[in-house]
């Protein structure tokens, strides 16, 4: 993978980053402090007390907000997939067709699962983030991503790229289940770490069930 491809995927997560680091509401600020916390100290090991601390409110603030602990992380993970699935939008946007769009996609979802992308690692006793995402909170990973790609697909059949009545919504779930594969399942018959493989591979095959 080349430092350009790894560049850009740690230059789009910084750019959430700094989205986040001005809260706009107490609930925002409770999330956030959340997502900090889960991530230096791991999901099973923060608590209550070390969120209302990180947000500078008190336990009952975070309580009121947010009924208990699982309830807490459910919305943490929710906001990470939402800025994850974000943060692959400008790749994904700049290029013109579905099929090159999906391509950019699994590059980005690939390089945010490879070995030394210094992203955002929960701590050792935890998973990666992806991982994470891909488990505990697989349903608002696969909501978020589906959701994504309705736009474009309409815009791909408005182009002639899919054939007309197509499914948008089931078209988009097996986009997002092909691109979950590309964090999880080893290559065969490219070579997975090298951006320009990936997008050669996705090309050929991705969308090729949607063509007129």
């Amino acid at each position: 993978m080349t430092p350009d491809a790894e560049g850009q995927v740690t230059a789009a997560w910084r750019s959430v980053d700094a989205a986040a680091t001005l809260p706009a509401s107490t609930e925002e600020r409770i999330l956030v402090a959340a997502e900090q916390c889960v991530t230096r100290l791991g999901i099973r090991r923060t608590s209550m007390t070390d969120v209302a601390t990180q947000a500078g409110v008190s336990r009952g603030a975070v309580y009121f907000h947010f009924a208990d602990k699982a309830s807490l992380v459910d919305a943490v993970l929710a906001r990470i997939a939402g800025q994850f699935v974000a943060s692959s939008e400008e790749a994904v946007r700049a290029r013109a067709c579905l099929a090159d769009q999906v391509a950019e996609a699994a590059v980005f979802i690939r390089l945010s699962a490879g070995d030394g992308i210094p992203i955002r690692q929960l701590p050792a006793d935890d998973e990666r983030l992806l991982a994470t995402l891909m488990t505990a909170s697989s349903q608002h990973l696969t909501d978020e991503w589906v959701d994504f790609w309705l736009p474009y697909l309409e815009d791909a059949e408005g182009r002639g790229e899919i054939r007309p009545g197509l499914d948008h919504r089931e078209a988009g779930e097996w986009i997002v289940r092909l691109l979950m594969s590309f964090a999880v399942m080893p290559a065969v018959t490219f070579d997975a770490d090298d951006p320009q493989s990936v997008r050669n591979f996705v090309r050929t095959y991705a969308v090729a069930g949607f063509a007129p």
